[in-house]
């Protein structure tokens, strides 16, 4: 593919969720990086079921290929061994203790390999009161404080999906991490273990929000504050065709402008930042937003310094304008996914390959310099 990675070679122990999210935005981005998988066993588990059993729709697999190989059987742990020495990283998201007791550990792979930078990902670290429990994303945000932020005043924390822990507090914080560290690396020779928890991400990614709590400017109370809901110019809006619309007009000079094209003159909005007036403003823009239908909205507001957006499904967003201009999205094999980004000026990636890349197993080897047969594998 190209990119500004192109030349690392990366080992991915296959997990769940963020771990293949890791190694997606790493191969997105040139390395090669090589999935390492158990054999597919069917009915093992409900997270393992969803997994698409047609690659083209594992788009977390793309852009690299896939080593199946039982671990369990004899010679299989030294044969992979023999391919962790040649990589520059390795990233894993199994329990804590769990690489140790298949002698994958770090000491076992630093013994072979000290250059290597040993990425690993969990919900509650390597170490602390939780660090053996079971969790998933909900689990860790909520830990972090993050979650009891997000929801309406009147009702319970709100799940968003599963981005800000397993994406946003765990994936990209290990793609940080392991790159940081490569980067140390490449001066000191000499790799490190990268311990990459969701609560520490989640909680970090609520750096800003704690800053305004001890400022004063943010409160425990959900949907009353500046950036969940409570501001009437930074919610969302139900139209006339039960469409959506985003307004996020946060600065004087650009709520002036979502006023004056929408003709809102009531000096009532004349104070933008009284909350006691917020419940009143908000109720009247519900009311004016209730009087166009989105695509309306759309052509009085979007492109203008209102702040606006329209609320898109999944549909939608990838035939927007502005996302098709970008080539935010990308089709591979048939599946509109999105495409790598950031964007680059010259080590620009390609589009990515789907996960359906066979290619022979012997290849795969002699490109890691791998002279040894592996035993007990399979490629998918």
């Amino acid at each position: 593919m190209g990119g500004p990675l192109s030349g690392l070679k990366i080992v991915e122990m296959v997990g769940l969720g963020p771990g293949p999210f890791c190694g997606m935005l790493l191969a997105d981005l040139g390395a090669e990086v090589l999935r390492v998988d158990r054999p597919r066993r069917p009915g093992t588990g409900a997270l393992a079921d969803v997994v698409p059993a047609d690659p083209r729709f594992n788009v977390l697999a793309r852009g690299r290929s896939t080593l199946e190989i039982d671990l369990k059987r004899d010679g299989a742990v030294d044969d992979l061994l023999a391919v962790i020495d040649r990589a520059d990283a390795l990233i894993e998201g199994f329990r804590p203790g769990t690489m140790e007791r298949l002698g994958l550990g770090p000491d076992a792979c630093h013994a072979r390999n000290p250059r290597l930078v040993y990425g690993r990902m969990t919900g509650w670290g390597q170490h602390g009161p939780l660090a053996q429990a079971a969790g998933h994303d909900l689990n860790y945000i909520a830990l972090s404080g993050a979650l009891h932020a997000i929801g309406p005043a009147d009702g319970k924390p709100t799940v968003p999906l599963n981005y800000v822990g397993d994406f946003g507090g765990g994936a990209m914080l290990l793609a940080v991490g392991v790159l940081a560290a490569l980067l140390e690396a490449q001066g000191s020779g000499r790799g490190q273990v990268v311990d990459a928890a969701m609560t520490d991400g989640a909680a970090l990614l609520s750096a800003m929000m704690y800053g305004f709590a001890a400022n004063g400017w943010w409160n425990n109370e959900r949907g009353a504050n500046l950036l969940d809901g409570a501001a009437p110019f930074y919610d969302t809006y139900r139209c006339a065709d039960g469409r959506h619309v985003a307004i996020g007009a946060i600065e004087p000079q650009f709520y002036a402008v979502l006023r004056d094209r929408c003709g809102i003159d009531d000096p009532l909005f004349d104070a933008q930042m009284n909350r006691a007036a917020w419940p009143a403003q908000k109720q009247r823009l519900v009311a004016l937003f209730a009087t166009r239908t989105r695509d309306a909205w759309c052509a009085l507001l979007e492109g203008s310094d209102a702040c606006f957006a329209p609320v898109l499904d999944w549909d939608e967003a990838p035939r927007h304008p502005h996302n098709m201009a970008r080539g935010t999205f990308v089709t591979v094999d048939g599946v509109v996914q999105p495409a790598p980004a950031p964007r680059f000026s010259r080590t620009t990636p390609g589009v990515p390959k789907s996960g359906a890349d066979r290619r022979d197993v012997g290849a795969i080897l002699a490109e890691w310099g791998v002279a040894t047969e592996v035993r007990g594998h399979v490629e998918r």
